[in-house]
């Protein structure tokens, strides 16, 4: 068999193993995948550095199906190249990643062939995707990363990180927002090592884009400063391959190929909507199929023999000795370089460096005291020195935030100092979310950061980031009412509660300037958990931990800050972030009219849930019944924590544009009347 025929022959099998496993499950997308084929035959078996036998090769090329529908080209490619697994330790299993009975199962529960690509359930998934638009907006994460990567720490003479990041998107990806926000940062850093390849097929699930989308994309793009390449035929393996040699050369500048391709390309009868979204092909139609690209009509999962092994000669072959001489190459850079080289190792298995947490500040007892983002930023400039691959920056907010870095050598990453410490997102906090999540997935430690707020519209990607397990960091500020003239449109009310409802996500809201510290020492220990750190901009006291308890408590979620005698609450107060000071004050109110009350500060729900029941009853002991809550948010949710006979005091409704204080005074949140509720459930008034 000629070189074309088994090259025709392994598409066609990408095609029918599509096409079977869709019409098995009865569930599915075979459209494009049977158009995308050669595209992703090509790119895989012929241009792609990636070793099969060890898919978290720190050097390989990356890849993304941003139109994760499609999720049937990737399984096919991964089974057909015969990639291997690896487990949450990064220890290499040898076992198939993905099986040809995974792939008869696709789409069934334990499958490791599930509806779209998920990263933490399928080795040579290198991000969860089916949201349209986050695949190609988290490339851009991977693609910012390698320039980092390869500015610290290539040398002369050893290109440790080389390697390029390829994302096959559609329409929709291109339609959505996400993608157009992380477009224009791409374009602005120069990524000349981001190829994305647009499937252009003028279809989406409401017929064609002549219906909403018509624009000239060739033209924005070149407008975002991309390099535009175009091919209209998704056919012909040599263009493609020819087009992302000349991505490979192109410099300056990221690529978009626009490939002009059909829903169903090879199939006479299916070139619609139905098979692109969610409809198998129907018996028939997969004989009519089949017979078209000369395959055995009755044949199912068949993988012709010499296909694997044409896989085996071309990416197997060339990734396994790129991948050999990499580690050779690394072992003479550790040999020169041992500290950079301890770096890497240490990133990419999600440790830290000895001593990450010296030199952390211990504010002072302060009245005044610290805003959370004032503490924040003086810790960020701590750790950012002590982790040299801990970085990020903000949704256009820094200064307000506080999270520029401003120690001598932090500069800004931008087209010339790729190696830089703080990360300019722009006024894009969704692309900001999927662009920290591709940037954790690099293994790198990032933090973005935002308004509370403005959380919502970086909230989708703040879910993929738990989906996949990512150690990402949000900074979250602004938290409640404390910049009031603001009014409601900028006053978080149902945040906390909408974030804490996500699993695998830990929010901490401390609540002086230590418990800032202690989330931080939390936060930074997370190895396969997004963290979102909600933050004051007013300033709050700065307790007493010499009459308090210490602030190392957070690590335990939630904990005794203040007591009564004995240990014996009739009383207890729960507060998070700002509203602990005014717990404590009225707890001291209390005191002093022998009144005996417990202040419980809850910095995380999620943490607190994971200890023993034996802790969390030392906390809440259940024989007190008496419980207030106190937190500048919804209610929604304390119910758990103080049951039918405690009170909550929080938002009912959005708030009103005013200072502070008025605000405070207007909703109820104020020393005086936790004093009044307590001593009223007491019958003590």
């Amino acid at each position: 068999m000629t070189g074309a025929e088994l090259d025709q022959l392994s598409i066609n099998t990408i095609r029918t193993l599509s096409i079977d496993a869709v019409q098995a499950a009865n569930s599915g997308h075979p459209g494009t995948p049977m158009a995308l084929a050669p595209l992703v035959y090509t790119l895989w078996n012929r241009v792609m550095r990636f070793d099969p036998q060890d898919p978290i090769w720190p050097n390989r090329d990356r890849f993304v199906l941003s139109n994760g529908h499609a999720s049937m080209l990737l399984w096919s490619v991964l089974h057909l190249t015969g990639t291997r697994a690896v487990n949450a330790d990064y220890e290499r299993l040898g076992q198939p990643s993905v099986t040809l009975e995974d792939i008869r199962r696709f789409r069934q529960l334990g499958s490791k062939a599930p509806g779209h690509p998920e990263y933490h359930w399928v080795s040579g998934v290198e991000a969860t995707t089916g949201p349209l638009g986050q695949g190609i907006a988290t490339s851009v994460g991977m693609a910012i990363a390698k320039k980092w990567l390869a500015s610290r720490y290539n040398k002369p003479n050893f290109s440790i990180f080389d390697y390029d990041i390829y994302a096959i998107c559609g329409d929709g990806d291109l339609m959505e927002g996400v993608g157009s926000e992380a477009a224009s940062l791409a374009g602005h850093l120069g990524l000349d090592n981001l190829c994305w390849i647009y499937d252009n097929n003028h279809i989406t699930i409401e017929g064609s884009t002549q219906l909403t989308f018509t624009e000239d994309v060739a033209a924005r793009f070149l407008s975002y400063h991309w390099n535009v390449l175009r091919l209209d035929d998704a056919n012909d393996i040599e263009q493609i391959d020819h087009a992302l040699r000349v991505f490979r050369k192109t410099k300056d500048r990221p690529t978009l190929i626009i490939l002009g391709s059909h829903i169903g390309y090879g199939s006479p009868h299916r070139q619609d909507t139905a098979a692109a979204h969610g409809e198998p092909l129907g018996p028939d139609e997969v004989r009519f199929t089949k017979r078209a690209y000369s395959w055995p009509e009755d044949a199912q999962f068949l993988v012709p023999e010499g296909v694997r092994e044409h896989f085996a000669d071309g990416i197997g072959k060339r990734g396994a000795s790129a991948r050999r001489a990499w580690t050779n190459l690394f072992a003479d850079y550790r040999s020169q370089y041992l500290e950079l080289a301890t770096e890497i190792e240490q990133m990419q298995r999600r440790e830290l460096p000895v001593g990450w947490d010296r030199n952390l500040p211990v504010f002072p007892a302060d009245p005044k005291g610290l805003a959370g983002r004032e503490a924040s930023g003086k810790v960020l400039n701590v750790l950012a020195q002590n982790i040299p691959w801990l970085l990020g920056g903000s949704a256009d907010l820094g200064s307000s935030n506080k999270t520029l870095l401003t120690y001598p050598g932090a500069e800004d990453i931008q087209v010339n100092t790729p190696g830089g410490k703080n990360l300019h997102f722009g006024i894009r906090e969704h692309a900001m979310g999927a662009i920290v999540n591709g940037l954790s997935l690099s293994k790198l430690r990032p933090y973005g950061a935002t308004f509370f707020i403005f959380s919502d519209y970086a909230r989708p990607a703040i879910r993929l980031s738990a989906l996949m397990e990512l150690p990402a960091i949000f900074v979250l500020t602004h938290d409640a009412m404390g910049d009031g003239e603001d009014g409601p449109t900028h006053q978080p009310i149902e945040h906390l509660a909408s974030l804490r409802a996500i699993p695998g996500l830990t929010l901490l809201r401390p609540g002086d300037a230590n418990e800032v510290v202690e989330a931080y020492r939390v936060i930074m220990q997370l190895r396969h958990r997004p963290a979102i750190l909600v933050l004051s901009r007013q300033a709050l006291p700065t307790l007493d931990r010499n009459k308090y308890a210490p602030a190392c408590g957070v690590a335990c979620g939630a904990y005794v800050l203040a007591d009564a005698p004995g240990g014996k609450p009739e009383m207890i107060l729960i507060a998070t972030g700002s509203e602990l000071s005014l717990a404590v004050q009225a707890h001291e109110t209390l005191s002093s009219e022998g009144i005996h009350s417990r202040v419980v500060s809850m910095p995380s729900w999620d943490i607190f849930e994971h200890q023993t029941q034996e802790y969390r009853d030392s906390v809440l002991p259940p024989a007190v019944q008496a419980r207030i809550t106190i937190e500048q948010a919804s209610t929604f949710g304390w119910e758990r924590y103080v049951g039918n006979n405690g009170r909550m005091i929080g938002m009912q409704t959005f708030g009103a544009s005013a200072p502070l204080k008025e605000l405070q005074r207007k909703f109820g949140f104020e020393p005086e009347r936790l004093v009044t509720m307590a001593k009223g459930m007491l019958g003590k008034t």
